[in-house]
């Protein structure tokens, strides 16, 4: 009868939010490759965004460069979505290292939005109006 040793992976799921953006990685063991709803992060076409998802790889130094993150991001527009999958690579990569607080403490001191999630919602319409905040105009006085 032959053994079959097996090696325990550790695989980490974690989730970040933004407006009406969700994003989903999963961060294993690897050789650093980071894809973002299958697009490999070197060549995401937005630049700016590219750049907002790689601010928790580069703050972590060669952490990164042990592990692979794929992320799936739904909803919302194209900064929202690298905001919300920042905040999921920044908490799979800190789940991933059993909250080490060296790694939250860089985390928090960049940007303490990263690991938090940002508050801040859009305000609901009021009555009789067009918006939030429009009111109707007057054409006397």
């Amino acid at each position: 009868m032959s053994e079959t040793v097996v090696e325990k992976f550790k695989i980490v799921v974690a989730s970040g939010k933004r407006k009406t953006s969700i994003a989903k990685a999963v961060v294993k063991p690897g050789i650093g490759r980071v894809w973002i709803n299958g697009i490999p992060l070197e060549v995401f076409p937005v630049e700016l965004a590219r750049v907002k998802m790689m601010e928790p790889l580069m703050l972590v130094g060669d952490l990164w460069r042990k592990v692979d993150i794929r992320v799936e991001v739904r909803g919302g527009g194209v900064m929202s979505q690298a905001e919300a999958a920042r905040t999921a690579i920044a908490r799979g990569l800190l789940e991933y290292v059993d909250n080490d607080e060296e790694v939250k403490k860089i985390f928090t001191e960049y940007d303490r939005h990263m690991l938090s999630g940002d508050p801040r919602r859009t305000e609901s319409e009021k009555w009789g109006r067009y918006s939030a905040r429009r009111r109707w105009q007057k054409s006397y006085r």
